[in-house]
């Protein structure tokens, strides 16, 4: 199958799309494999983006299906927005926890047994379950841009590559460092509150949400490497 220039241009901009979306996977599984036991993440990590992988594949096949639940169905709410409403509220309740372990550092390694197992098994069904919010909205976009199958699952397939190789060493980092976690939550908080506000059928410009993200981190980064100078000075 030949590409026209059309075509690759709409592939690049959608691998784009899905690695804007592939941060905000990193930082959920950054979030989430974090309160598991340090044995256990990696596996966590790899088996919830592989999950995850195979349900945005199957999405994109039902492409046709997935773009009818914009019809309205309660208050003027499609299924889309009902699912958006859902998955922003989820993932507010998610990040607003997840911030109130690490200020009250609540230890969550002390956590045994048949806890922890189920701890696993929730991970992975937080993943999917949240990137299936995500994936719904992207599958939607992705389609109102091609209708070209192949070009869709070619740029869900190289951005799922990109956020497996960065994902170890991203949850790693954000793990060390308290400050650089709950940025991070705070980001989710911003993403959740978008997913609800997009859920009531308002449009929210990604820029107004990713930029200043953006700037917030460059300026933690920089505070950081301030800090490990002096310590390297004194």
């Amino acid at each position: 199958m030949e590409f026209s220039p059309n075509d690759i241009a709409t592939l690049f901009l959608l691998i784009g799309l899905e690695l804007v979306l592939g941060i905000d996977n990193i930082l959920l599984i950054s979030i989430v494999t974090g309160r598991l036991p340090e044995h256990q993440r990696a596996k966590a990590r790899k088996l919830g983006l592989g999950l995850a992988f195979l349900l945005r594949i199957l999405f994109v096949l039902g492409a046709s299906a997935i773009t009818r639940l914009v019809d309205p169905v309660f208050m003027g709410i499609s299924w889309r927005g009902l699912i958006l409403i859902a998955g922003g509220a989820f993932l507010l309740f998610k990040a607003v926890k997840e911030i109130h372990h690490v200020v009250e550092s609540i230890d969550h390694q002390t956590t045994v047994g048949v806890k922890q197992s189920r701890s696993f098994g929730n991970a992975i069904l937080q993943m999917i379950a949240l990137d299936a919010v995500f994936s719904i909205d992207s599958v939607i976009t992705a389609v109102g841009l091609t209708d070209n199958i192949v070009i869709i699952i070619s740029a869900v397939l190289l951005s799922f590559l990109v956020v497996l190789y960065f994902a170890s060493a991203v949850s790693d980092f954000i793990e060390k460092h308290p400050a650089l976690k709950i940025l991070a939550l705070s980001f989710l908080v911003t993403i959740g509150v978008t997913l609800f506000i997009e859920g009531l059928g308002h449009h929210v410009p990604k820029g107004y949400i990713y930029l200043p993200m953006g700037f917030a981190l460059v300026v933690e980064l920089l505070q950081m490497r301030y800090t490990s100078n002096r310590k390297g000075n004194s």
